[in-house]
């Protein structure tokens, strides 16, 4: 009885000590399950919020960018112009296009106050072409002998005639806009020659949710959209004299080229002359190159030999 008791008294004490055992891992498993639900909530609560710090982020560049769309208008495309290359040169027919497009189509309400007549002779005109363009608009000059204004036929130094007397009666003729003089536009405004094209091609009705005030259309590529210029450039508004299709974007291209070569007009030549000095320079470094391995060839190929006896 002794023994059986002895027994007994030592299985049970193995099955409490197994129980123990079972009830600790349980408890640690438990603890491990819920720990790791508890990480994964939290890195879920993490990539969450990671996203939505990006979709506000993103939602807030695209609500600046949209801003500064319609504060500087909408980016323009880039064209292949064909003088942009380093040693391309203006296309001279659609230069004379440009400046026929000018004439029927802008002249009556820019200006272009820094180019003269003679400026077109050899570039898009003959001398006496030029001649007889300049001949029929009338000048105020003087005073004569009697101390009197009279008027004259053009001169090849008469620069092209103004629309307007003064920024006032051009302001009152335009609504209170002021049309800006157009020698220099392509490189008084960014991207000058896309921008220019853009804008004359760009117009359209506006979007919905947008408004624009009587006397003013929409276009895009204007900041703020609303521009004071109706749309200018209709398919076929000009005639061309070599026949081309005067297609609003053929217009637009000629045009373009026209206010370029009035910006720079000195484009070609210092196109040619910066290629004659780098001819002229490679020239030169050949020669400095040969010339320093004729004098270091002798010192270069020199033996040195050391009495080391004496």
């Amino acid at each position: 009885m002794a023994g059986g008791g002895l027994i007994h008294q030592l299985l049970r004490r193995k099955l409490q000590s197994h129980s123990g055992g079972i009830s600790v891992l349980s408890s640690f498993t438990s603890k491990k399950v819920h720990g790791d639900a508890g990480s994964v909530g939290m890195k879920s609560l993490r990539a969450f919020a990671l996203f939505g710090a990006g979709l506000s982020g993103f939602l807030s560049f695209a609500s600046v960018a949209s801003a500064d769309e319609a504060e500087h208008g909408l980016e323009c495309p880039s064209y292949p112009w064909p003088h942009k290359g380093i040693l391309s040169s203006y296309d001279h027919a659609s230069i004379r296009r440009g400046q026929q497009v000018y004439q029927q189509v802008c002249a009556s309400c820019h200006s272009m106050s820094l180019v003269s007549y003679r400026d077109l002779v050899g570039v898009a005109y003959t001398e006496e072409e030029t001649k007889a363009m300049a001949a029929e608009i009338e000048v105020v000059d003087g005073p004569n002998d009697e101390g009197e204004m009279f008027t004259r036929p053009g001169k090849l130094s008469d620069r092209f005639p103004q629309p307007y007397a003064n920024e006032q009666a051009a302001r009152f003729a335009n609504g209170g806009a002021y049309p800006p003089d157009l020698s220099l536009i392509t490189k008084a405004r960014h991207n000058g020659q896309n921008y220019v094209f853009a804008l004359l091609t760009g117009y359209r009705d506006p979007p919905a949710g947008v408004s624009i005030r009587e006397g003013l259309h929409y276009n895009p590529y204007f900041p703020g959209g609303a521009i004071a210029m109706p749309k200018m450039l209709i398919d076929g508004a000009v005639e061309y004299e070599d026949g081309t299709p005067a297609t609003e974007a053929q217009m637009g291209k000629d045009v373009v080229s026209f206010l370029s070569w009035a910006a720079e007009p000195e484009m070609e030549e210092r196109k040619l002359m910066g290629f004659k000095w780098i001819f002229v320079l490679s020239l030169a470094l050949l020669q400095a190159a040969y010339y320093r391995r004729l004098k270091w060839s002798v010192l270069k190929s020199r033996k040195l030999v050391l009495d080391v006896v004496n």
